[in-house]
């Protein structure tokens, strides 16, 4: 048993003390419930309190609680989240990096720790984390470490996806025409894309291979996990490369002034305001104009230009506005006038954080040796990507195919022909807009419009022959007087007889949850009304498994009845999609089928009538009680009827949304020709 001097003042949530005990959230509710000897919390609040680590696994050992053997790196993660804010947990995670390569902090801006410099408890926490990684390896417990990190402070941190990051250096391989010496990443963030460039050129063989790789970010907290992530990465070259890692402002004092790079990877931050517009407005990295106060990104741009050697690549992923904004017109026309900008891929939404967006990867060239593959400095080379999802080949984030894409970019940059990409001479590009965003350029092909046209009206035709069917019955169905009203039971009564089980939703891993077209293996995430076209959302199945079994996520099974409880967006339907995993404002009935119908109970739950007799009317953020709404009293048999005719209405409803969103699609592809001239006469 640990002993609880150790740690007194570490604290937990429920969550922690279910996985800690190997059981369900709802388990651990019950305990406290029941057991008069269970730890009373010491702080957090009523509806999420904190338990002291210490008394509660001296409880569990105590009542026999604990059912399968804690991970030792699962038990000393809440002592990390101990130690308060984000810094102090970061610095001591790259900490334990570096001391597992027998690397020592070296001095940096920030607390003690980005220098080396623990504190009594810090000091006991990196030691056992040590004494752990002997057994457990170095690369297994600090990629544990920064995982848990990164989850935690989710929101604060947008990390480069490794996917992301392959195709970045795949870009810069192909560009590339010369041996590769020296990386950078002016803005590393956690050190994704120089993990990526070190696996691709840092285990050469001999003394051609890479020298240097050069890292910075603003983030004292960052700038020590890149290095500690190098670090721990290792290179098995004959001369392994030169890691120089820095905290300081890139734009406003760069530690890596005197450096050229062969090739520089970058995703740096977007919309920024306090960049240095005003201090820097004579700064030399100027040479196409200087950067308005609202185009940070174009400042970036400018940055990575001037710091390539003669010859050298930048790859920088960029929001797509850049492409287009009228402040930024000038510098890009600078850019496509001199050669330096050579090619502008726009990859699909779900690619990278933010999720929503289609970003964009801009590649740049500095002049000097060699032939660009592919375009001349007087062509631009433009991809657009944004078909390419949920396919065979799809991976990582938001589904996006990366094979497919990777494939299709190197082509393009190759200078081989093919659907999604053109080149286009510079000087049909410079008119008063200079817009860059290759959706815009590339044409449209005549086969693949008259596809998808027949596949629309395909589409259509299916959706208006369901509607038929189903307004066929539902016509004929006439209201009849019914005497006596049926007597009426609440959901709350139904569940006290076990008809019924009632699951509410929980907050969800939003670091885990993926947008965008979801793979057979994945699982929707439901947090209320989905509009249609907008990206779906899904959790792989590792997440839903761990998550299920810990008791932290809600997961449907077939024929569960999922109650969207907001005044505002209230709704009941079946779920005939399962497993779906359910935000906090959604809740699943798990019915008994030798007692109720599912559909009847979803058809009865519906009725807009229900819904007002049980809504709170609190606020705008009212909320419907389940347990207050009410369902008639019928026989198992005739519920089955009700639930056959609520099946058809549902059917009528779907497809008449459905038929709706292909005519408006048809509607646009028509439009479209007819603008284009490509409709034949009348």
């Amino acid at each position: 048993m640990p002993e609880p001097a150790e740690s007194p003042t570490v604290s937990v949530p429920l969550a922690e003390v279910a996985r800690i005990a190997g059981v369900g959230r709802a388990a651990v509710s019950n305990w406290r419930r029941r057991h008069e000897t269970f730890p009373a919390p010491i702080g957090g609040t009523d509806a999420s309190p904190l338990f002291s680590l210490a008394e509660i696994e001296a409880w569990l050992h105590r009542e026999g609680k604990i059912k399968t053997a804690v991970e030792p790196l699962e038990r000393l993660w809440p002592e990390y989240e101990a130690l308060g804010d984000r810094d102090a947990m970061g610095f001591l995670v790259a900490q334990v990096g570096l001391r597992l390569c027998g690397e020592p902090g070296r001095p940096a801006d920030g607390p003690p720790a980005a220098a080396g410099v623990l504190d009594e408890r810090q000091s006991g926490l990196l030691k056992r984390t040590l004494e752990l990684a002997g057994t457990k390896g170095p690369a297994e417990t600090f990629g544990f470490l920064l995982e848990r990190w990164l989850r935690t402070h989710v929101r604060q941190i947008a990390v480069t996806p490794g996917p992301l990051a392959e195709l970045m250096t795949d870009i810069a391989a192909v560009v590339h025409d010369g041996a590769v010496r020296t990386v950078l990443d002016p803005a590393c963030g956690t050190g994704t894309l120089l993990l990526s460039a070190g696996r691709r050129w840092g285990d050469s063989e001999g003394g051609s291979g890479l020298a240097e790789l050069r890292g910075q970010d603003r983030d004292p907290v960052l700038a020590s996990l890149t290095r500690a992530q190098l670090a721990v990465a290792g290179y098995t070259g004959a001369a392994p490369p030169e890691i120089t890692v820095l905290a300081a402002d890139t734009l406003r004092a760069d530690a890596h002034a005197d450096v050229r790079a062969d090739v520089v990877l970058c995703n740096p931050p977007a919309n920024e305001r306090d960049w240095g517009h005003a201090e820097l407005a004579t700064d030399a990295r100027w040479a196409f104009g200087q950067p308005p106060r609202t185009e940070s990104e174009l400042a970036w741009v400018q940055h990575i230009a001037a710091a390539l050697a003669p010859g050298g690549v930048g790859v920088m992923v960029l929001p797509p506005a850049v492409a287009a904004r009228r402040a930024g017109r000038r510098i890009r026309a600078g850019l496509l006038r001199a050669g330096v900008l050579r090619t502008v891929i726009a990859l699909p939404p779900g690619a990278a954080p933010p999720r929503g967006v289609g970003l964009h990867v801009w590649v740049l060239r500095a002049g000097g040796t060699g032939e660009e593959p592919g375009a001349s400095p007087a062509e631009i080379t433009l991809v657009d990507t944004a078909a390419r999802q949920s396919g065979p080949g799809a991976m990582g984030a938001g589904g996006v195919d990366w094979v497919q894409i990777t494939e299709q970019v190197v082509k393009a940059l190759l200078g081989a022909g093919g659907p999604g990409n053109v080149t286009v001479p510079v000087i049909d590009l410079l008119d008063e807009e200079v817009d860059l965003t290759p959706a815009r350029h590339i044409p449209r092909g005549r086969a693949a419009d008259l596809i998808g046209l027949r596949r629309s009206w395909a589409r259509f035709d299916a959706h208006a022959g369901e509607l038929r069917d189903a307004a066929g019955v539902l016509s004929a169905l006439e209201p009849v007087d019914a005497g006596d009203v049926a007597p009426l039971i609440t959901v709350a009564d139904l569940e006290r007889a076990g008809a019924l089980e009632i699951r509410g939703g929980q907050a969800l891993p939003e670091a885990e949850v993926e947008r965008g077209a979801r793979p057979a293996d994945g699982a929707r995430v439901l947090t209320g009304l989905r509009l249609p076209g907008g990206p779906e959302l899904w959790l792989p199945a590792r997440a839903v498994t761990e998550g299920e079994k810990t008791g932290a996520l809600t997961v449907t099974a077939s024929q569960d009845v999922v109650v969207s409880m907001l005044a505002r967006d209230f709704d009941v339907h079946v779920d005939t999609e399962a497993p779906s995993v359910l935000g906090p404002q959604l809740c699943a009935l798990r019915v008994d089928p030798s007692v109720l119908d599912p559909w009847f109970l979803a058809g009865c739950l519906r009725a807009p009538d229900n819904a007002r007799r049980a809504g709170t009317h609190a606020s705008t953020t009212s909320r419907v009680d389940v347990r207050r709404l009410r369902v008639p009293r019928f026989s198992l048999e005739e519920q089955r009827r009700y639930g056959e005719i609520y099946r058809r209405i549902t059917t009528f409803e779907r497809e008449l949304q459905g038929l709706r969103r292909v005519g408006c699609e048809l509607v646009r592809s028509l439009g479209d020709l007819l603008s284009h001239g490509q409709l034949p006469r009348a």
